[in-house]
């Protein structure tokens, strides 16, 4: 028990360290193009799971993180240099002077041009940016969970692009479409993918799959259904409770707290969420979803 307790305490500091290189990089590299990609790399993270990882343990997106480091840079460079806002704002990957300006006035609650006009003044001014929203309270939030060894599974899905906000309705149609097949059963198992991170990727082109867990005998027309795969192999498997809005809540719980104390590593392949009770006849209160997080093996 001892050495299980030393093993992942070891691993929650590897997480930080980790995170900690990508904290540096970011600093040390604000006026070049940072993309998720090359960040998740300096940390060793797979990029389906780096991002949630991020912001469970820095309270920030990642996109929210570097912009207000740009802007603090930015109104550092307008206090005590004479450069053209225009210029400035480029320095900070704005495109148009407006852009900023808006960007600049969130953070500061006043724009760049006000600012500049303070300071001209001789007036003392001090610059705070606003504190990102307060995570979920870890302490005040527990799952049970536990690591299962799960087969690859067929699934029957269609595949949506644009906000997930919308995939209500591509489950409707795949229900329509299964239950004309006559796989709404008791122990028909729906299930949602989701390839894409809604704080990364622009909501146009966020991917999501609407799937129903299927046998070797079910097949497809010419149509919106496709015949897919989940992985098997081992999933860390916790029950959310609760709206499904509330599930960002469960997540930042699993990835900031006990993905980094558990000993184990996410793999590079995306979670995927199963829906244990129908919305449609179940109090938002009551209703059950088991989050399925893949794993690297051990050794």
């Amino acid at each position: 028990m001892r050495y299980r307790m030393a093993m992942n305490e070891t691993v929650s500091r590897t997480y930080r360290h980790r995170l900690l290189r990508v904290l540096l990089h970011i600093e040390e590299h604000l006026s070049d193009p940072l993309t998720l990609d090359e960040l998740a790399g300096i940390a060793c993270f797979s990029p389906y799971h780096f991002h949630r990882i991020f912001s469970s343990f820095t309270g920030e997106s990642l996109h929210k993180y570097i912009r207000r480091l740009r802007l603090e840079r930015a109104a550092g460079q307008l206090m005590t240099s004479d450069r053209a806002i225009t210029h400035i704002a480029f320095d900070a990957g704005f495109e148009t002077h407006e852009a900023f300006t808006r960007a600049f006035r969130n953070a500061f609650d006043l724009s760049p041009s006000e600012l500049r006009k303070s300071i001209a003044q001789g007036k003392s001014v001090v610059l705070h940016t606003k504190p990102p929203l307060p995570l979920h309270d870890s302490g005040e939030l527990t799952m049970k969970v536990s690591i299962t060894k799960q087969p690859a599974r067929r699934i029957a899905f269609i595949r949506h692009v644009g906000s997930y906000h919308n995939m209500g309705t591509v489950f409707g149609q795949l229900c329509a479409w299964a239950g004309a097949k006559g796989l709404l059963g008791a122990n028909c198992q729906m299930v949602g993918v989701y390839h894409d991170d809604p704080d990364v990727t622009p909501p146009e082109k966020l991917r999501g799959d609407a799937a129903l867990i299927v046998g070797d005998d079910v097949q497809v027309d010419d149509g919106p259904v496709q015949i897919g795969e989940l992985a098997g192999g081992e999933y860390a498997v916790a029950v959310h409770k609760g709206p499904y809005a509330r599930l960002i809540d469960s997540y930042r719980w699993l990835y900031g707290h006990w993905l980094a104390s558990s000993g184990r590593e996410p793999a590079d392949a995306p979670c995927f969420e199963k829906y244990l009770n129908n919305p449609q006849t179940t109090p938002e209160a009551e209703l059950l979803t088991e989050i399925s997080i893949p794993l690297k093996p051990i050794g």
